[in-house]
Parts: C-alpha cells; structure tokens; sequence
C-alpha cells in the first residue's frame, strides 16, 4: 500500500496544510522567497504535518487550530534541512540543487533562519503554555544535535551511544513532538500525549536508522543524491559503527575525506553491503519499531490509530 493511502481520509486537511506552508513563507524580500519556496517545492513526505493530524484525532480536532502546528513543524523540520545543507556542503537535496548550492551559503543560512522564525511565529496561535514548552525544549535538543553532528564529524572512534543521542536529537524529537503536540492542541489527556510522545520518539529512531541503511542499499536516483553520502560528509551512521568492528573494513572506512573519490566510495559501500553491518541495523530499526507499535496499542481505538499503526510499519520496512 502506498502511504498516502494510509492516510486517505486526511487528503483536505493536507491540502489546507500545503496552503498554508506556501503563505507561511510568503516573504516580502523576494529572493528569501525564493529561496524559501525552492525546498518547499521539491516536495518531502509530509510525515510530521501527517503526525501532528493523526494525533489531533484523538482529542477535540479542530483542522482552523492544529494546522498551525502542523506547519510549524514541517517549517521546523525544512529549515533544518537547509542549515545541514549548508553544513554537510551538500549539492543535491530530493533530486534538486539545494538552496546553497544554488544561491550561496549565506542565502541558505538566512533562509534557514526565516523559516524558523515563521514557525514560532506560527505557534502563537495556539494558547496552551504546554504546547510552546515542548516546542522550545524541541528546538534546543534540535540544536544541540546539530553540533554533535558538526563536532562529530570524522570522528571515526565514537560509539553506539553516541549515535543513537545524534539521532535523537536530530530525528526522532521531532517526529515525538508532531505526535505530542497534535494531541496536546487537541485537548488531550496527559496519559495519551505521553504516550504518542513515546510512540512518535521510537517510531523517529527507527526511521533515522532505515534512512541510514538506505544510504547504503539505495541508487543515486532513489536517494536523489549520491550513494554513500552521510560517509562521505563524515556522517557516521550505524551501517558505518558495525562495519568497522571489521578491521579490514575499518582501515578503508577511515581514510574517507570530503574528497574522496566515487570509485574508492563505491569499493566501501559493496565492503559494507557484504557484512553483516545492514542486517544488524535493520534488527535494531525493528526493536524500535516493536516499541512503538506495543506503546500504540495502550491507545484509544480510533481510525488515526489504525494509520499510525500503517505508517509505523512502513516507515520500519520501506526500501523505496
């Protein structure tokens, strides 16, 4: 089944969310707006505005109150994209040059910053003090794995923990807080936030590691952009943790810098496909993702729990 139709029955709700992510970025600076509507077309899954719907299911739903957290946070989510573009100096993003690679890197970081701005500027429609709480402390951990990813680039001696703390932070709160704050704009009770908050952080960690084996295991043109390229920016991904374990990996793996060549690249990848590294990480995307499917059936029936549950299992098996 193709994910859209796991979600059918939300296709006006999402088309007023698309709406309003273009008029939420509608700046009067021209090239911002560019700039801003360059990523923004190059389309995205649309999974966290999708979360935050599905949650807002469970409580008083209102589409005229939690649209405004939807779009703040897939305009959270989309300015991040731009600040890492700027970071991993990446030239492709969803197929398309990004936005630094087709303006420069100021133009990116400003956009980046705008973006951001937008969304909080967003969220003072929604009168609930809990809502801003979770947002902010979302924001920070956001950050904070921003610079565990710069500082932690290369860096071919960290660990396992190191690791799962980067995608938490960079992934896994951001598709918790969808979840979280979809249910808290709804009127939810604590019991049930909480928990699509724990359904949406293991959910969010499972997806990082699928997206991190896919790295690997996917074409140029299924990723659109080129194979291997977390290692090549020095991302160090879990594929990467458990292949190094063998030496005789480890010693090429390591040689790796941002100019590396495609062939020495491509060697890396079939030595990583042929360990046992992909297989490891597909087991512990699936622990995370039995986690998240056993916190969903704490929940109320409803049909937003049946596409959670749909979404969930896609997210854990796809391989585009």
């Amino acid at each position: 089944m193709k994910l859209k139709m796991m979600y059918s029955f939300l296709s006006s709700d999402l088309n007023v969310i698309e709406k309003e992510l273009e008029e939420s970025i509608n700046a009067q600076a021209p090239l911002l707006h560019q700039a801003s509507m360059h990523l923004l077309k190059a389309g995205g899954k649309r999974i966290r505005p999708v979360f935050v719907l599905l949650a807002g299911r469970f409580g008083d739903y209102d589409i005229n109150v939690i649209k405004n957290v939807a779009v703040t946070l897939e305009l959270i989510h989309t300015a991040s994209l731009v600040h890492d573009d700027v970071i991993d100096d990446a030239e492709m993003r969803r197929g398309k040059p990004t936005i630094k690679a087709k303006w420069d890197n100021r133009i990116a970081m400003y956009t980046g910053d705008y973006i951001f701005a937008r969304s909080l500027e967003l969220m003072t429609d929604i009168n609930n003090p809990l809502a801003h709480k979770i947002l902010s402390n979302t924001m920070v951990e956001l950050c904070l794995g921003e610079i565990e990813q710069i500082k932690d680039k290369y860096r071919y001696e960290q660990n396992l923990r190191d690791y799962l703390r980067r995608i938490k932070r960079k992934t896994a709160l951001l598709i918790a807080a969808s979840c979280q704050l979809g249910a808290v704009a709804a009127n939810v009770s604590e019991d049930v936030h909480r928990k699509l908050f724990q359904f949406g952080y293991y959910v969010g960690m499972s997806f990082q590691i699928i997206d991190d084996v896919l790295d690997f295991t996917s074409t140029e043109k299924e990723l659109g952009k080129p194979a291997g390229g977390d290692l090549l920016q020095g991302n160090i991904t879990l594929p990467v943790l458990y292949a190094m374990e063998n030496w005789d990996i480890k010693k090429e793996i390591i040689k790796v810098h941002p100019h590396t060549t495609r062939s020495e690249m491509d060697k890396i990848i079939l030595m990583v496909k042929n360990s046992d590294a992909i297989e490891r990480s597909l087991n512990l995307s699936d622990r995370y993702l039995s986690k998240a499917l056993s916190i969903l059936e704490q929940l109320p029936q409803n049909k937003a729990k049946k596409s959670l549950r749909e979404i969930a299992l896609y997210i854990g098996k796809r391989k585009f």
